[in-house]
């Protein structure tokens, strides 16, 4: 799941390609994914925030973006 298209309305909103990441990864899971855990609807969730490393020339000139992601584990 994408989790930037849950909290921003790409037709309403200027986000250029941000909208996903750490910050709204960790938002859908503190809202809807933790309520979910405690719940016991769902028993383990595997949370993957993604990112790019880049400035804003970087693609301008060519190069490559290096991307990162950051992996949580979370089991009831």
């Amino acid at each position: 799941m994408i989790v930037g298209v849950l909290i921003f309305d790409k037709s309403a909103q200027d986000t250029h390609s941000g909208g996903s990441g750490c910050a709204c990864c960790a938002t859908v899971f503190s809202g809807y994914f933790y309520r979910q855990l405690k719940e016991r609807k769902i028993k383990n969730i595997l949370l993957i925030a993604t990112g790019a490393l880049m400035n804003s020339t970087s693609s301008q000139q060519g190069e490559s973006i290096p991307g990162i992601a950051h992996a949580i584990s979370i089991e009831i």
